[in-house]
């Protein structure tokens, strides 16, 4: 095995090892933690594809810029932590455990059935993933997505606004 493909498994069983820790921590700053480790381990598996420009955003962008306004949102909100379930807790979690199994399972023997299919990564993997490139797909193709995902976002943080400062008002 080449050295490309150890540090894959070992960003990829990091990104989810910390997905899990995420969904469940039962407060909001350590899941916050957890996602920006993920984005680390996304950023990681990125640069094993030869996207080195993604793996900068990835780090500037979603570890930098929007988890500092998730963490603002989380303070100005001033979230508590809720009660567990008490209705069926044993049941849910030997469900999360079998269904998890089962898709593992699942997993393994497609790639062993079937195989990967790719050895290597194709010439054109350093095009994909240079700036230019991402530039020119992101502000041509996906131009409408870009700004739609860009009001969502703002929608999102006016309505955090407004809801904190009802609660301060209150």
């Amino acid at each position: 095995m080449s050295l490309t493909v150890i540090a894959f498994v070992i960003f990829a069983v990091g990104a989810i090892a910390t997905a899990i820790l995420m969904i469940t921590r039962s407060n909001a700053i350590p899941a916050a933690l957890c996602l920006i480790a993920h984005f680390f381990c996304l950023s990681g598996l990125y640069l094993t594809l030869q996207a080195a420009f993604l793996a900068t955003l990835q780090i500037l962008v979603y570890a930098g810029a929007i988890m500092v306004l998730v963490v603002f949102v989380i303070m100005l909100l001033n979230l508590h932590s809720e009660a567990p379930s008490t209705q069926y807790p044993r049941f849910r979690m030997l469900a999360g455990i079998l269904i998890t199994g089962i898709l593992a399972l699942e997993l393994t023997g497609l790639a062993i059935h079937h195989g990967t299919g790719l050895n290597e990564l194709p010439a054109v993997a350093s095009i994909v993933g240079s700036a230019h490139e991402l530039g020119r797909v992101l502000y041509t193709d996906y131009l409408f997505p870009f700004e739609a995902v860009s009001l969502l976002l703002l929608a999102a943080i006016v309505g955090a606004v407004v809801l904190a400062k009802r609660t301060l008002e209150d």
